[in-house]
């Protein structure tokens, strides 16, 4: 979401300016002329959410200054959460959008609300009632993204058509100046109390010395929660290790080799409730070895949300057959 650069310089300038030509004319010598600054909205600091259990509601305490000199004739709070959360009882000057997940972006519930109505110079403002966020089934780990600005902000291409709320119309009102707004964009972390289960499957090989065989193993997020990993991180890694007495042919592509095994990330910084993926691997049968046995494991770092670690790890089997 792109913010629209702040309102321009008013016609006001432009007299004042007109008016030092004329004392210029006039021989007259022009008193110094301020410029007047366009309005700067900047946001309070929003501490972050802990703790919200799912089919709960909490409030987003919004608080908004102008910094400028010049006074906003309109005000625009846009708010933007990640899949686990939505809005509830949305005010009708507001509006709510979807966006769907693309490239390394999560999906997001949005929502855009419209103050017509001045906000003065050095004056602090919030919303008489805050907008309240819900908390979903699948809440977990999520982020919350608030903006503001003095001209209605550029929705994404692939947000869905907007949906008016239909709550009673929200004001904003002035309240006492506290702490520092400078920003006007605050980011916030969301967390709620939920788990997911994260399941591996592995599989059984069967064929005889010199066969190569399709390998198959896979995770899948059980939920009732997504989960979400900071930027330039995965969720959790997968360890394949293929059974003694083969050899990998071809591996997957989310795979890189340590040692023995085979380190698996997910394709994404999140995964799905429901969510499941499979990684496959061609391995060559070099020998017959007695019991051979292979395993999917999901890494051994912490994960609290999963306190199921019964099905973190499966076996991969293989059945080496004679000749005829």
């Amino acid at each position: 979401m792109r913010v629209l650069p702040h309102g321009r310089p008013t016609s006001r300038t432009a007299v004042a300016a007109l008016s030092a030509a004329a004392l210029i004319a006039l021989g007259a010598a022009p008193a110094a002329v301020a410029e007047e600054s366009a309005p700067e909205l900047a946001l309070g600091n929003i501490a972050p959410i802990d703790n919200v259990k799912p089919g709960s509601s909490v409030d987003v305490p919004v608080t908004v200054t102008n910094n400028g000199t010049n006074a906003a004739e309109k005000v625009w709070v846009f708010y933007s959460v990640t899949r686990g959360f939505d809005y509830a009882d949305l005010p009708s000057n507001c509006t709510s959008h979807q966006v769907t997940a693309y490239d390394e972006m999560t999906a997001k519930w949005n929502a855009v609300c419209e103050f017509d109505q001045k906000a003065e110079p050095g004056v602090a403002y919030a919303p008489e009632k805050p907008l309240a966020l819900k908390a979903l089934d699948r809440a977990l780990n999520d982020h919350l993204r608030v903006t503001v600005g003095d001209s209605e902000p550029e929705l994404d291409e692939a947000a869905t058509p907007p949906v008016r709320g239909t709550a009673p119309a929200v004001k904003l009102v002035e309240r006492p100046a506290g702490g520092e707004a400078v920003e006007d964009v605050v980011e916030v972390p969301v967390t709620s109390l939920n788990t997911a289960d994260i399941q591996t499957a592995g599989a059984h090989l069967k064929g005889r010395v010199g066969d190569t065989v399709t390998l198959r193993v896979q995770y899948k997020n059980a939920g009732p929660a997504w989960v979400l990993a900071p930027l330039d991180s995965t969720p959790f890694s997968v360890l394949v290790t293929p059974p003694a007495g083969t050899s990998v042919v071809k591996s997957d592509g989310y795979c890189d080799a340590e040692g023995k095994a085979y380190s698996c990330g997910t394709s994404q910084r999140w995964v799905d409730e429901d969510e499941d993926h499979t990684y496959t691997f061609k391995l060559k049968i070099d020998k017959k070895v007695a019991g051979a046995k292979g395993s999917v494991a999901l890494s051994p770092e912490a994960r609290p949300y999963d306190p199921d670690k019964t099905n973190d790890k499966a076996d991969i089997t293989l059945d080496v057959t004679s000749r005829v």
